[in-house]
């Protein structure tokens, strides 16, 4: 008697039938990383702003296709660094790199190729992607002349001019970096987008809304964490660095917190209850322990 026919595809081969892996995304800062990965995601993973260093830690989303599962690194912006935390930011950056399916360098179609664009490539793999973000911004002629000075000045062979904005070129940047990952299992199940945990979410959510109305050099030295979460009360402590930035945060009789928590509810949870608690840490930026217990 015989046996039941043979499925034809195992299933070691429908393990295998998925085209995974890891795509890094690297740059100086304020180049469009995380606009860049949010766009390709089709929603926000990572908080953005035009405030240099937004992004302080490797952020991690999905992009789920049929055939197809990329996880894409966003990183913070490589650039020197002034201080214990601008080195633990490049460390993060850096790290990234290695062990990775792809990485993309990601430049500014509106910027000269400069010293801190070269510096990130030496330490890319030569078969990294070159993405040219915002030629949105830049004139057809523009562009051109700045992905034959990427492809002069850059050891990479690969070019995308792209707008994280519009969305022009990331569909094409898309299916490249999906033929170029190896078969595999995914990493991730299909309903997840972002490994980041709600309570980091929210305390990323207040200092982007923050880093929207603060000016100067007030941004740089705010740090959130949430503190307490008994849903759907949630704390979070706000840091500064000196006493004359805790007024500005709060603003005139609260009205920058009031701002930012109605500003996060709308984007997080309307029934989220946001208690924002700001707190001078002095010069937290330099100093080891408390930016291990940030998270840096």
């Amino acid at each position: 008697m015989n046996g039941p026919a043979e499925d034809p595809m195992s299933a070691d081969d429908a393990m295998t039938s998925l085209h995974s892996g890891f795509v890094t995304v690297v740059g100086r800062p304020n180049v469009g990383k995380s606009t860049l990965v949010n766009n390709i995601l089709g929603r926000k993973v990572s908080i953005v702003s035009d405030k240099p260093q937004t992004t302080r830690t490797q952020v991690r989303g999905v992009l789920h296709r049929p055939g197809a599962q990329i996880v894409f690194v966003d990183t913070p912006g490589i650039h020197r660094p002034r201080g214990p935390l601008g080195e633990r930011l490049n460390a993060s950056a850096s790290d990234a790199i290695g062990d990775v399916d792809v990485v993309c360098l990601v430049v500014d179609a509106t910027a000269p190729i400069g010293p801190g664009d070269r510096f990130i490539a030496a330490r890319c793999p030569s078969d990294a992607v070159v993405v040219v973000n915002k030629v949105d911004l830049a004139a057809p002629d523009e562009v051109i002349t700045q992905l034959a000075r990427a492809a002069d000045q850059l050891t990479m062979d690969t070019f995308f001019p792209v707008s994280a904005t519009t969305g022009q070129g990331v569909a094409s940047l898309v299916d490249h970096l999906i033929d170029r990952l190896p078969e595999g299992p995914p990493y991730y199940p299909p309903d997840m987008v972002t490994d980041v945990p709600e309570a980091f979410w929210v305390a990323e959510l207040v200092r982007e809304q923050l880093l929207a109305v603060l000016r100067e050099e007030v941004p740089h030295s705010v740090a959130t964490r949430v503190t307490e979460w008994d849903w759907p009360r949630v704390r979070c402590e706000i840091l500064v660095e000196r006493d004359s930035q805790k007024g500005i945060v709060i603003g005139r009789k609260g009205s920058v917190l009031k701002q930012v928590g109605i500003a996060v509810r709308a984007e997080f949870d309307e029934r989220m209850f946001l208690e924002l608690h700001v707190t001078v840490d002095k010069d937290w930026q330099r100093r080891p322990r408390a930016l291990e217990r940030l998270g840096y």
